[in-house]
């Protein structure tokens, strides 16, 4: 699921939400909640076409891949998805105009008791190499009865204008931190999610039986929210062969851009694809090319 770190670039791997995705509470201390991530990214030197490498640092920070996401569910169904969901590592490699430009590699792991960790790297391939960009993102969050609550989340590589360092305090309700340049200082949201957690989420409540309707996700010091809808089911050929495959289109009002999400529920509804148009124009795709889960 792809900031389309398909969580792939530092904007999709899982699932990408885009217009084109903290320490832990107050009352947690934990190092697995003070994670951070290191990075090196050289700068800049002349203006180029956006390709996904590019435009995922910008905005499409989402999965994807997800990549993926939602909120609000039920209390029976927040525990049920829980229980269901299992760690994997799935990597995507990113078409631009029918030349692969970017591979980018995702893991949820389950840290201790109800934290877990998501973590996006992704690097150039061919034409992708002209660009410095080496988006790393890792979001720290909490699954149980509450549903899926980020903790802290980290934005680095795609120069330090892109770079975000987000805490999520549940307890105080404050979220607070740097994003992309912006100072973050508001209130909590029920159900808001930084770039990862919001694929995590769109996968929760797919184990749990239900389809989203709608995420909420934070964009700099505000949060955006984008609507989804069920398109229908599709058999896709993939690198892991042909898996059926139900597409879900994930959309900002106003936007002229949907993404579209290829989720297999034979792979724990992990996407097999995701795709952002412009309209009637594709500007950039995301395919599977390995999936393990554990």
């Amino acid at each position: 699921m792809p900031r389309p770190t398909p969580t792939l670039d530092r904007h999709g791997a899982t699932a990408c939400l885009s217009d084109t995705a903290a320490a832990t509470p107050a009352t947690a201390t934990t190092p697995a909640a003070r994670a951070t991530l290191a990075s090196s990214a050289a700068p800049t030197t002349s203006a180029a076409p956006a390709t996904p490498a590019t435009s995922a640092a910008r905005r499409p920070r989402r999965w994807l891949l997800m990549g993926v996401f939602a909120l609000g569910a039920a209390l029976a169904g927040s525990l049920a998805a829980a229980s269901e969901l299992r760690p994997f590592q799935v990597s995507y490699v990113w078409v631009w105009h029918g030349a692969t430009v970017a591979l980018s590699s995702l893991e949820l792991t389950h840290r201790q008791d109800d934290i877990w960790a998501y973590t996006s790297s992704t690097g150039p391939r061919g034409i992708g190499r002209l660009y410095p960009m080496r988006p790393h993102l890792q979001s720290i969050m909490r699954i149980g009865a509450q549903g899926v609550q980020p903790l802290h989340f980290v934005a680095t590589g795609s120069g330090r204008r892109h770079d975000a360092h987000v805490d999520f305090d549940w307890d105080a309700g404050r979220i607070t931190g740097t994003y992309e340049g912006a100072k973050v200082d508001m209130p909590t949201q029920a159900g808001v999610q930084d770039d990862l957690s919001v694929q995590i989420a769109l996968l929760v409540q797919l184990l749990a039986g239900k389809t989203p309707d709608k995420a909420l996700e934070i964009n700099k010091d505000a949060v955006r929210e984008y609507v989804y809808r069920r398109e229908g089911e599709q058999t896709l050929d993939t690198a892991l062969g042909s898996i059926d495959t139900i597409v879900y289109a994930i959309h900002h009002p106003g936007s002229p851009r949907t993404t579209r999400f290829w989720c297999a529920p034979s792979k724990n509804f992990i996407p097999m694809q995701a795709q952002q148009k412009r309209i009637d124009s594709v500007e950039w795709t995301m395919r599977i090319e390995s999936l393990t889960i554990q």
